[in-house]
């Protein structure tokens, strides 16, 4: 390779990295990853032989079709939270449940590593928000850095408008009411 060539790729697999980081920035990337993965030893354990030295032992079970089935489905959802981000939340909610059935059906989910791993990316794609983008001094947005999850989206009401009540003020015995009709005294 000449040295010519060596910035020039080096520039290329930084824009790569780049395009790929912006990629995982905009989806539940870890989430999605850990449920994958959770799949894989959920799905491969019951069909799995181990052997030591002369002797052969087979870790089928009879649900090894479930086991199969349970260990798709994470893999499944797991690219569902890369590709679709839109549906993070169920596809999390499914993964933590499908998680919890393989410690029945799947050899103590696949000896607790795929339970885990299915629980932790689960909840990883439910909690997930998109980050805001960065505003420059000039107000430009700056498509390339993301800063911290979106929380709230829509500010609360102001004190005293519609929806802003407690629905329990006349329950208790210190709240002051009129109790000729049962309403609130003006204050």
């Amino acid at each position: 390779m000449s040295a010519a060539t060596q910035p020039q790729l080096g520039q290329a697999l930084g824009r790569k990295r780049q395009a790929f980081r912006q990629w995982r920035g905009q989806r539940p990337f870890w989430g999605g990853l850990l449920t994958l993965l959770a799949g894989v030893p959920i799905m491969y354990l019951p069909y799995a032989n181990l052997t030591v030295g002369s002797l052969t032992v087979r870790m089928a079970t009879t649900a090894g079709a479930g086991s199969l089935i349970i260990g798709v489905l994470l893999v499944v959802l797991g690219l569902t939270m890369w590709f679709q981000p839109a549906s993070r939340v169920f596809a999390g909610v499914a993964a933590i449940l499908l998680s919890l059935v393989s410690l029945v059906v799947s050899n103590i989910g696949g000896f607790v590593v795929g339970f885990l791993l299915g629980l932790i990316g689960g909840a990883l794609g439910i909690s997930w928000a998109a980050g805001e983008p960065v505003r420059a001094a000039d107000g430009a947005e700056e498509p390339e850095r993301v800063v911290g999850p979106v929380v709230a989206t829509h500010p609360a009401p102001p004190a005293g408008e519609p929806g802003s009540g407690n629905g329990l003020d006349g329950m208790s015995g210190t709240s002051p009411t009129n109790h000729s009709n049962g309403r609130h005294r003006a204050g």
